[in-house]
């Protein structure tokens, strides 16, 4: 296969674009990570802004921003495996080709920016309004003296529980196992000349896929928010 992309020329490098790279494993964790925050969105507006997303939230939204992100995230990389694969003497070199070095590192830095630090935000801001506007609830009902309220106060202090172990599972989860992948890429990108193992990549690409896998059971215990 190495020898026919090797002579084939454009063909060569599409099939190199598109199916020797990672362009694939790329949709993936992009899609997978925008799909999460997505889901802390609609959590944080449901809680939150109750009343708002009753009246304005509708099913056709969340179904549009789950196509967003896989459609979104697949057209992004198959744009950029596209325009940057090359093949040099049979070897597949995906995301190689850059007009400048300044659009490299622009690339990496929007990256890391978007996929890492601001889905990390994400995370911690909604669960954390969350929790302030379960913990102001329960204070609320704790106020009645009613003998029915101990039976919604013990509700939402089940609730309360669920959101802060959501919250530093997801945030701290997520911060753990995302950031060897993003320091990775981040270091191959700004330095091209420096030789990093294939252990270390995959290695933490392992780490960002196990997030992702795990993600459903994180995000399981903590439906009573919804």
């Amino acid at each position: 296969m190495e020898s026919f992309a090797k002579n084939s020329g454009l063909l060569g490098k599409w099939l190199c674009a598109f199916l020797f790279s990672d362009a694939m494993i790329w949709c993936g964790i992009m899609g997978s990570t925008i799909n999460l925050a997505s889901i802390t969105v609609e959590r944080y507006l449901k809680v939150v802004h109750a009343t708002w997303s009753k009246k304005k939230l509708r099913s056709w939204m969340i179904y549009l921003a789950a196509a967003f992100a896989w459609i979104g995230s697949g057209v992004y990389n198959l744009v950029m495996v596209s325009t940057t694969a090359t093949v040099i003497d049979g070897t597949c070199l995906a995301y190689f080709i850059w007009q400048s070095e300044t659009d490299r590192v622009i690339l990496v830095v929007w990256y890391f920016t978007s996929f890492y630090v601001i889905i990390l935000l994400i995370f911690l801001f909604g669960y954390w309004r969350i929790l302030v506007v379960i913990r102001r609830q329960a204070r609320v009902m704790a106020g009645h003296s009613a003998a029915g309220s101990s039976t919604g106060q013990t509700q939402l202090s089940h609730v309360e529980s669920s959101v802060i172990k959501t919250m530093i599972l997801v945030s701290a989860f997520f911060a753990m196992s995302q950031l060897p992948y993003h320091i990775v890429y981040f270091v191959a990108n700004v330095n091209p000349s420096l030789v990093l193992s294939y252990a270390a990549y995959f290695a933490s690409l392992f780490l960002a896929f196990l997030y992702i896998c795990t993600s459903p059971f994180i995000y399981a215990p903590s439906s009573l928010i919804q």
